[in-house]
């Protein structure tokens, strides 16, 4: 079915809505108090139900310790879309299977008392069988009586013909604009999800939402620069050739969605931020930096070093500390003062054996975020003979 022209672009009356994916495989006490915490600026959640093999086994999230009675007291009355994520590498004969697998766990959680407004499907399938999934797609939504459906889309399919039957089918899109394709790329590249979203708005008057990241990746590749794994709030034991720990920054976002209010399609609904943020998930921005983003502020990170005296004369621990407003990258180096001749760095860092012994330094050895207001102890110096504070140097 052809897509009608789309509308000119016109600013938005309204804020645009923020809902956030719930994308945990199991619950926790830490996922119960953020879903609390983050329900004022919450318009949706779009939780992860189940997922699909490439062999088509489908295997339950939540469901599977039983908890979707906790789920349920912590949803603040916001409505909940339910979420299928399905391997791109599934089978492409007979989408029947693939709907049973997709209706399946709407069943089950409606039987569990929740309820949900909507379904979505999560499938990052390859542009040459587009077809094939409009076909699914079809199959499912007569399958779904009133239930609205949505689906997730890529960046790689907007040039693709077919994909204006895939587009035709769903109430809502969901585009995806964070993604890693190269070692030299992130995961979130303002100018090109701006190209994306006007070249959707372009082509298509499908209601949609902007998929926006509050994360960060440790992203691996083999030999031949092609993606490896991507690990995220799952530690993985598979690695690649070389490995780098990406970060999206929040004031990169922030920048981004106040040029995307400015000058958003008609058609633009709101945003979907992947994902959720928990106590205890280390790559992800903390929750109050992501309700600043979502709110329209632009929090900014200020790191500093401090050298804190402690009990023993001359002896000082080493501290960093974040006094901006929003989360920040941890430095990637120290530059301690000459007249500090002793000294070595704790949690996550070292001291550096290639700097010269008069000009000492300390690097990091992994990446991470350090929380606004948060505080880091990194080590100590020995300054026998400084009559003031040491003054350290932080390298970005």
């Amino acid at each position: 079915m052809p897509s009608r022209p789309a509308p000119v672009s016109a600013p938005l009356s309204a804020p645009l809505r923020n809902d956030i994916y719930v994308w945990q495989r199991a619950w926790t006490p830490a996922l119960g108090q953020a879903m609390d915490r983050a329900a004022p600026d919450v318009a949706a959640w779009r939780v992860l139900a189940a997922e699909v093999s490439a062999e088509g086994r489908t295997a339950p999230v939540l469901l599977n310790d039983g908890r979707l009675e906790a789920l349920r007291a912590h949803l603040a009355g916001r409505p909940v879309i339910l979420v299928v994520r399905i391997d791109g590498r599934v089978g492409d004969t007979d989408p029947a299977p693939l709907v049973a697998a997709a209706l399946a766990p709407l069943e089950r959680w409606r039987r569990a008392g929740v309820a949900v407004a909507g379904l979505e499907i999560d499938h990052d399938c390859p542009t040459s069988r587009l077809p094939f999934y409009a076909r699914f797609l079809k199959e499912l939504h007569a399958r779904l009586g009133g239930t609205r459906l949505s689906i997730t889309a890529l960046p790689t399919w907007l040039p693709a013909p077919a994909l204006t039957d895939v587009v035709a089918v769903p109430d809502e899109v969901v585009l995806q604009v964070h993604a890693v394709a190269a070692p030299t790329d992130g995961l979130f590249n303002p100018a090109q999800a701006a190209h994306w979203v006007a070249a959707y708005a372009r082509r298509f008057t499908t209601p949609f939402r902007v998929a926006l990241p509050d994360y960060g990746a440790r992203v691996s590749w083999n030999a031949d620069d092609s993606l490896a794994t991507v690990e995220g709030e799952t530690p993985l034991l598979a690695g690649g050739a070389h490995a780098n720990e990406l970060m999206v920054r929040p004031a990169d976002v922030a920048a981004f969605l106040n040029d995307l209010r400015a000058k958003a399609p008609p058609n633009l609904k709101g945003i979907a931020w992947f994902r959720l943020p928990t106590a205890d998930d280390r790559r992800a921005w903390s929750l109050a930096t992501w309700a600043a983003v979502a709110r329209g502020e632009t929090p900014l990170g200020h790191v500093v070093a401090r050298a804190e005296a402690t009990t023993t004369p001359g002896l000082s621990s080493l501290v960093l500390a974040n006094d901006g407003t929003a989360d920040a990258k941890l430095p990637s180096g120290l530059d301690l003062p000459a007249a500090c001749p002793l000294g070595d760095g704790a949690n996550g860092y070292a001291r550096d054996p290639l700097a010269p012994q008069a000009t000492p330094r300390l690097v990091r050895l992994s990446p991470g975020l350090l929380p606004a207001g948060g505080r880091r102890a990194v080590g100590w110096l020995r300054c026998p003979d400084s009559p003031s504070p040491p003054v350290i140097h932080v390298r970005p």
